[in-house]
């Protein structure tokens, strides 16, 4: 009676658990289904055709992820030369604006946004650029400016920043770029370090 009696504490000692596991497994497997991909696609507000792969970016650097979103759009051009197109477009639906309008600051937004931060989201470039976030002449100087931070180009006629641009790197008096809206396309460009008007830091 004795063994029959610990046999059958032992056979549900095991099938506690079996089943123990298998359900921590499928909590797990439920937390990963709303995973990053599935919350960006919701936050962003893209349709199904505007849906894009994205890499596994969970635990990776926030700046990498950034600049790898603005690398894969490289080669995106205006449908008619009219701030037009699907891609065009979708950043500007995430900045709450339709066809027609500037995109450059729409596309910076974009790109924060899709690598999972709300901030900038915003289509105006002098937006992206308070006193509060931006580098000093020194931090410029001292070689502070990192990847994934945003460069202001000025507009003397307008009196106003009137582009907005991602660092890609910088070398030396240069910084290399992905921009949109630079010549009606996403681009990335080499740019004196001499004609950048400020940058600045929403990341850190």
């Amino acid at each position: 009676m004795a063994t029959m009696h610990n046999l059958f504490f032992g056979i549900l000692s095991v099938a506690v658990l079996f089943l123990g596991r298998a359900g921590t497994a499928a909590v797990r497997e439920q937390k990963l289904s709303g995973s990053y991909a599935a919350r960006r696609s919701a936050d962003l507000g893209a349709g199904h055709e505007e849906a894009v792969a994205l890499k596994c970016c969970i635990g990776s650097d926030i700046r990498e992820r950034v600049i790898d979103s603005a690398l894969q759009e490289i080669g995106v051009q205006e449908a008619t030369g009219n701030n037009d197109g699907t891609r065009v477009e979708a950043y500007l639906r995430y900045v709450g604006l339709g066809k027609g309008y500037a995109w450059c600051a729409a596309f910076v937004s974009w790109c924060y946004g899709r690598a999972g931060r709300p901030l900038p989201r915003n289509a105006w470039s002098p937006a992206l650029f308070p006193m509060v976030r931006r580098y000093t002449a020194a931090q410029i100087a001292q070689g502070s400016i990192r990847q994934a931070d945003l460069f202001a180009i000025y507009s003397s006629s307008l009196r106003r920043v009137d582009h907005v641009g991602l660092v890609r790197q910088q070398k030396g008096n240069w910084i290399v770029t992905v921009e949109g809206n630079s010549s009606d396309k996403v681009l990335s460009k080499r740019r004196p370090l001499a004609t950048i008007y400020a940058f600045s830091n929403w990341l850190d």
